[in-house]
This record gives structure tokens, sequence and C-alpha cells, in this order.
């Protein structure tokens, strides 16, 4: 089959680029997923001679087994489950990428509690990791966030609790709640959620507890128009609906997981998430 660089391939490059993925990793991820590196190349807008450090890619990790990551017993098909004394329903069950989407995870007052605990401490949402192994503005998302350390208030560690139980994942191998406020206009890019391999934050990040290798986004309330959670490259959106989650988890940090997201405008009303990222070991 013959490739070409078409305006959707330019747009998708650029959005990968503004949510912070280096040139050097896209240009390898685009090889490994058969793209001519003439063809990679012009998609970035550079000449592969002046790209000497680009190296072909690594052969690519192994995928974990599915016993290895967080996963929901849903072997029984229940259209419930009950965890810690609350019911929680399966609305959708995807198995590549692992996706499902829970409903009614939360309660109205937690929500409410979080999104009340969250308020006063906001600030402009910042990336995970920047090359100087500090944090930046990152303008693929734009929203107010905080994080909330693991178990510092009441709620966070019951929901905490119940998500462990839920995922069958300790609790100790996450990181603590972010919560995010979206308002009208804002969105989140699509993007991946673990981290890099060969970015220069890495390693120092992975010190603290491996890789990730799974996400819960938890609705907090519902907006009044927009705010979905994308997958473009499964073309599935799941909307926003308070106290709804969706939880997917990926294999291995490598974009064949499928695991590309986002979230979509808010187009009335504002949006508030609490993000739950599940780690490979004990987050310290």
């Amino acid at each position: 089959m013959s490739q070409s660089v078409t305006p959707e391939l330019r747009q998708w490059v650029q959005q990968q680029l503004a949510a912070g993925v280096s040139r050097e990793a896209l240009y390898q991820s685009m090889l490994s997923s058969g793209w001519m590196p003439e063809v990679a190349s012009q998609a970035l807008g550079q000449q592969a001679e002046s790209l000497p450090s680009w190296t072909a890619p690594a052969p690519a990790q192994p995928a974990r087994p599915r016993g290895e990551l967080p996963e929901p017993d849903l072997a029984a098909q229940h259209s419930e489950i009950e965890v810690l004394g609350r019911k929680v329903r399966v609305l959708m069950a995807l198995e590549r990428p692992r996706v499902v989407v829970f409903g009614g995870l939360l309660s109205d007052d937690e929500c409410d509690a979080m999104v009340l605990a969250a308020r006063n401490r906001l600030a402009r949402s910042e990336t995970v990791a920047s090359r100087n192994e500090g944090s930046e503005v990152n303008s693929a998302r734009t929203s107010e966030g905080m994080f909330f350390e693991r178990g510092e208030t009441e709620v966070c560690a019951r929901v905490e609790a119940r998500l462990a139980a839920l995922l069958n994942w300790p609790a100790s191998h996450g990181e603590g709640l972010q919560v995010l406020r979206y308002r009208r206009g804002a969105e989140y890019l699509p993007h991946y959620d673990y981290f890099e391999p060969h970015h220069a934050s890495s390693k120092a990040i992975l010190q603290r507890g491996g890789q990730r290798v799974g996400t819960v986004v938890m609705y907090l309330n519902t907006p009044e128009r927009g705010g979905a959670t994308t997958f473009p490259d499964i073309k599935l959106d799941v909307m926003a609906v308070k106290g709804n989650a969706v939880f997917f988890s990926y294999d291995r940090p490598d974009p064949a997981t499928l695991t590309l997201h986002g979230g979509a405008p808010v187009l009335d009303g504002e949006k508030w998430v609490a993000t739950k990222w599940l780690r490979e070991r004990e987050f310290i």
C-alpha cells in the first residue's frame, strides 16, 4: 500500500508533538508501525539526513499478560459488581484495548466532596515530566488541576480502597488522585498516559513505582454539553456523567496498545474529573 503525507497525518503528528511526545519517539513509533523513514520524516517536517541521532526502533517490549495488569472481575458477566458495599454497574467492556465503563462508581456526595476539597487548590495544569525533570505548562491541556496525596482525605482513601478492590490492584500501586476542572472551551488533546521510555525524565519517574499500567477517569459532574473522553484509534467517545468512570489498561508503553485518548472540548458549562493512575509497583 502506498504511503503519503495527508492533512490528517500532519494533524495527528502536531497533536502528538503538542501533547509532549518527542520527535525522536514519534519518528520511531511511526517506523515500528510500518511507515517508511522518508514518509515519517516528511510528516515531521524534517529531512531524514538532518536527523543523524535517530535510529531504527528498538524491538517492541513484550506485552504483560492480562493477569499482571489491573483488571475487574468480569468473568461472570454480571451487570453489577458489589465492591466494599457499593454496587457498581458495568456499562461497557472492550477487550482490545481493555476499556471498561462503570456506572455509579462514585456517589453524588463523594463527587461533591472531592470538588469542594480541590477547588481552592487548583492551578494551571502542568505536564508530568519535562526535559529538565521539572514541570512545565502543557499547551495540550487547557485545564486547572491539583493532586491529593494518596489517602489524604477520608473520601480519597475510601475511593482508592474501592478502586483497589474493583480492579484487583493494591492501593499502594497508584498515584494520588488528580482533580481537574475544564471550563468552557477547555480540552486535552489526544495523548498516552504511559511514560515514554526514552524521555529524559522517565528514568527518575520510573524509580518511584515503575511504569503506569492503567488509568481510571472519574467524572465528578455532568457537563451541560461536550467534554467526552475520546479514544481516536478505536472511534470511541465516553460521555462524562457524574459518578461514572472509564478504566483502561495498557500492557506496554507503546502506541500498539491503542490507548491514545483525550478530553473533547467542553461546549457548555464545565467538567470536573478525578484521575487515578496505576503503577506496576508501589508508588513512593
